[in-house]
């Protein structure tokens, strides 16, 4: 029976899910390789956990993400963490663990953060409409 991993990573309103099994290094995103995914900042910000990790851990395991919601760098950020958790669920090393947290602690963590509804009497989150009395 062949070990697989799943993982998940969120960032706004953007999901990603990872499968991770034994293979021969493929990082697949939404089905498509991850060489072809533009824009090329997106697809750096997804590739941070696996150059962290480095090839000896890669080159021996399929990735598969499958991302939902949110917009292209959402997406990317939550899929790096989901990358970033299956890792390390993979390989249960916490020199690994410790390489991700002082590279940057959202690789592990889901960020939180969402965008401030926008309220009634105003054109934003804060903006009120200006009045005048005279």
């Amino acid at each position: 029976m062949t070990r697989i991993v799943n993982s998940s990573g969120k960032k706004k309103t953007a999901v990603a899910r990872v499968n991770i099994r034994e293979g021969n290094g493929r990082v697949r995103i939404n089905k498509k390789p991850l060489e072809l995914c533009m824009p090329e900042l997106a697809r750096l910000k997804m590739m941070e956990p696996l150059i962290l990790a480095g090839d000896g851990v890669v080159s021996g395991i399929d990735i598969d993400v499958d991302t939902q919601g949110g917009g292209v760098i959402g997406q990317a950020g939550a899929a790096r963490t989901a990358i970033a958790g299956g890792l390390l669920a993979w390989t249960n090393d916490p020199s690994l663990k410790q390489t991700f947290v002082d590279y940057d602690h959202n690789l592990l963590v889901s960020d939180s953060r969402h965008k401030e509804t926008k309220k009634f009497g105003g054109r934003g989150a804060r903006a009120r409409r200006q009045k005048s009395y005279r």
